[in-house]
């Protein structure tokens, strides 16, 4: 696999925003200095008593909460800004961690444009949210079955962090998910990948990063 520092350059390349489905709502959030992709696996060490709270509420009303990328501040404490586009996370397991933390795994699920924050006073960030469209089905065309075949093979080297996800290696979409999530991009790349709505467009940008040894 071959890496890139950069996938995006100048603001002409900033991809617009996916089509909004009419509906918003008010979510938990959880500021992250990761990125999740919808079908992606996401391990949480849990401490700070907002987020026990949120995922006590989560698990009570099996409900989601909103996992959004920090582009300035800290996870723990006050958040200055967060990017525009996230995903939910819906609670997979838990479990006591050996140092006695609460550990959380989750899985990503839908993309979502957020409109609006605001802070509790626990200190919980609470997002206005609007629901973005799910990208449409395309079965991975011949030029990107390289991009398929090297998931099944890298995946279960990743030990059991994606034991727990549906595989779908031939639809476009998934694939350039997991592409994402495991290429050595920076933050503001993933985010860029993210925000892409299309999902043919996300794989001609990072097929180039894959070194094809057929």
């Amino acid at each position: 696999m071959g890496g890139s520092s950069r996938l995006c350059r100048g603001a002409a390349r900033v991809p617009r925003m996916p089509d909004l489905v009419p509906a918003a709502d008010e979510i938990a959030l959880f500021p992250l200095h990761t990125v999740l992709f919808p079908g992606g696996p996401l391990p949480l060490r849990i401490f700070e008593p907002r987020y026990i709270d949120m995922v006590r509420r989560s698990l009570r009303a099996q409900t989601a909460f909103g996992v959004v990328l920090v582009e300035s501040g800290s996870e723990t404490g006050a958040v200055a800004a967060t990017a525009a586009v996230g995903t939910t996370a819906r609670i997979a397991d838990f479990y006591s961690l050996p140092d006695g933390l609460l550990g959380v795994t989750c899985l990503g699920v839908r993309k979502f444009q957020l409109r609006g924050r605001r802070v509790q006073s626990d200190g919980l960030n609470l997002g206005e949210v609007a629901w973005l469209a799910a990208e449409r089905k395309i079965e991975l065309p011949a030029e990107y079955q390289h991009l398929g075949q090297l998931l099944r093979k890298v995946l279960p080297e990743l030990g059991d962090f994606y034991e727990g996800v549906t595989k779908h290696f031939e639809d476009c979409a998934w694939v350039g998910y997991r592409l994402a999530e495991i290429l050595p991009l920076s933050l503001s790349d993933k985010q860029y990948c993210l925000q892409l709505d299309d999902p043919l467009a996300r794989l001609a940008r990072l097929s180039p990063l894959i070194q094809r040894t057929e």
